[in-house]
């Protein structure tokens, strides 16, 4: 018998998103009989204690009993129980500084932490994860601040809505201009922002008839890698050589920004690879994006107008590209940001509910099976005082190397 824990989210801001809905935490007891589930009391999370109750798990405060934790954001160093299993999302794997002393207690304190961002297959594509929601709720957001700048319409904050059906309810009320929106990349965040934009019936047409075409309807074109990026020398390019060696492309991306008015950024930016536009491209009068949803939030990264995160309370910030400074957002002349960087918190049942359904499909099973497919022993980050060899690069940011937290600052 392994006994797992749901446990209470003590980070500041609360997050109410859960590892499993009492639904679902009842299938994996139907599907793995030797499996028990504790639940911590906990009066944020989008699940009451009573609806745990009434599906017949016991809550408590106290869940040191149990072998397995499981979270989803980081958990606060005084909260943590020695040599226990955790998974949570640890925000560890790029040597974030600020995470260091959680990773240095970790291994002191013996636990086993298994970080949800390495939940992955042979080939290392992710299996757990809220990027769906993320792309869901961002998109949103940018149709809402259009609705809010260009006074056409009120949508509410999504976080007030019981759940997606809710969401979608309130974009079928409005009527959006003839705008042209570029999204960026092809994985589940871009994914479940063009859930939204097909939702909304909004067009899809191909890249040469989106660069040289104008519309008399809102039409959007998703591109991927090769569409915003290629070779310097002019040569024919690849996505596995762009991803192998990214310092032999630059951005073709302008192209796009000239006949855009709104831009959802779902790609993931990899470290070396090109910026989308610069400052100065943002100062050309032949740059036309007004609005930037971008939901893969690279601060002071690859898209010049994304100076800092913006908040689930003010989603919401201005980017003068001549003074390259934060302004009102309604200001004529500002383009208007959305970067959210927990943008599934405001979703919360449907991403609790989505991740539960991959959660058991994928981790659990693994618990019964002798780890059969390996997903336990890849996303093992710490063992019995120690980093895995998987993730023996983080030793220099465990013994506070600067060069080695330098490298990902």
């Amino acid at each position: 018998m392994i006994k797992f824990a749901l446990i209470k989210e003590r980070k500041t801001p609360p997050d109410r998103r859960v590892v499993f809905s009492p639904q679902k935490l009842k299938e994996a007891v139907a599907k793995f009989p030797e499996a028990r589930f504790k639940v911590e009391s906990s009066d944020i999370r989008i699940f009451s204690d009573q609806e745990y109750r009434d599906a017949g798990f016991e809550v408590s405060e106290d869940v040191s009993d149990c072998d397995v934790m499981l979270g989803v954001k980081e958990v606060p160093i005084p909260a943590l129980i020695p040599g226990k299993k955790y998974f949570f999302f640890s925000h560890t794997i790029k040597k974030q500084p600020y995470n260091r002393d959680l990773l240095r207690e970790i291994l002191h304190n013996n636990i086993e932490l298994y970080d949800h961002e390495v939940i992955v297959n042979e080939k290392g594509g992710r299996l757990i994860g809220f990027g769906r929601y993320a792309g869901l709720v961002g998109a949103y957001n940018g149709f809402r601040a259009v609705g809010l700048k260009e006074g056409l319409f009120e949508l509410p904050k999504a976080e007030t809505l019981a759940d997606l059906q809710a969401l979608c309810a309130e974009l079928d009320r409005i009527k959006l201009p003839a705008f042209k929106i570029v999204l960026t990349g092809n994985g589940k965040v871009a994914h479940g922002a063009k859930e939204i934009l097909d939702h909304l019936q909004i067009k899809r047409v191909g890249v040469e008839e989106y660069l040289n075409s104008e519309f008399n309807e809102p039409v959007y074109c998703q591109i991927d890698v090769l569409d915003y990026n290629k070779r310097s020398d002019g040569g024919e390019g690849s996505a596995k050589e762009f991803y192998e060696h990214p310092e032999y492309y630059e951005s073709d991306f302008f192209r796009f920004a000239r006949v855009s008015d709104m831009f959802i950024a779902g790609h993931f930016y990899g470290e070396g690879a090109p910026k989308f536009f610069t400052e100065e491209d943002a100062k050309s009068s032949d740059f036309k994006i007004k609005y930037v949803a971008d939901i893969s939030c690279d601060i002071a990264g690859p898209v010049a107008c994304t100076i800092r995160p913006s908040t689930i309370a003010e989603p919401l910030f201005g980017y003068n590209p001549q003074t390259e400074s934060e302004v009102d957002f309604r200001e004529k002349d500002a383009i208007c940001v959305m970067a959210v960087d927990n943008l599934p918190c405001e979703l919360p049942k449907d991403a609790s509910e989505g991740f539960g359904d991959m959660f058991l499909e994928h981790v659990i099973p693994a618990f019964f099976n002798n780890d059969y497919d390996h997903i336990l022993s890849r996303a093992r980050m710490t063992e019995n005082g120690k980093l895995t060899e998987r993730f023996s690069y983080l030793q220099g940011y465990v013994d506070g190397d600067i060069k080695s937290l330098n490298e990902y600052a």
